[in-house]
């Protein structure tokens, strides 16, 4: 079985692949009990045009197509950042066993930086959490992306 980091080297790979399309940088990976992956994706939102297309979302909607259950009992979900709130709403619905992530989301977070929702006892699945794994590249991607941007922003409106 593949260990934690070599999952999430899969799942970075994913997310860079994102942000080379364009998109933010995202990336996730399921593996089942044994560490076969399901499934893997990195965030599409702008290229379907579709706010639901993060990495995990996709990633949940693959696996369970493939294998023709809902339940995703027994899998760990890597991402490279802190599940949103709706993501991790999914990974519950879904009851993934695990949810493994490189950084952080003070701004968006659902698995502990601005909202618990595994930790939520009123939930009727409540999903392991293991954070920082691989977690200053995983931030270094999102951030290298951003202040690319943040720069040929800056460059048109030096050009204009």
């Amino acid at each position: 079985m593949r260990s934690h980091e070599s999952n999430m080297d899969l799942a970075l790979g994913q997310a860079a692949a994102a942000g080379d399309a364009g998109e933010v940088p995202v990336g996730a990976v399921l593996v089942d009990e044994s560490g076969k992956v399901l499934s893997a994706a990195g965030n599409q939102v702008i290229t379907r045009a579709d706010p639901t297309a993060h990495a995990e979302i996709i990633c949940l909607r693959d696996a369970a197509k493939q294998i023709g259950n809902y339940r995703l009992l027994g899998t760990r979900l890597y991402v490279t950042i802190e599940p949103c709130i709706m993501c991790m709403g999914a990974v519950i619905h879904a009851r993934v066993a695990t949810v493994i992530f490189g950084a952080s989301d003070p701004k968006w977070g659902g698995s502990g930086s601005v909202y618990d929702l595994p930790g939520d006892r009123r939930f009727n699945h409540h999903p392991q959490v293991i954070s920082g794994i691989c977690e200053d590249r995983c931030r270094a991607l999102l951030q290298d992306f951003f202040r690319a941007r943040r720069n040929s922003v800056a460059t048109l409106n030096n050009i204009k």
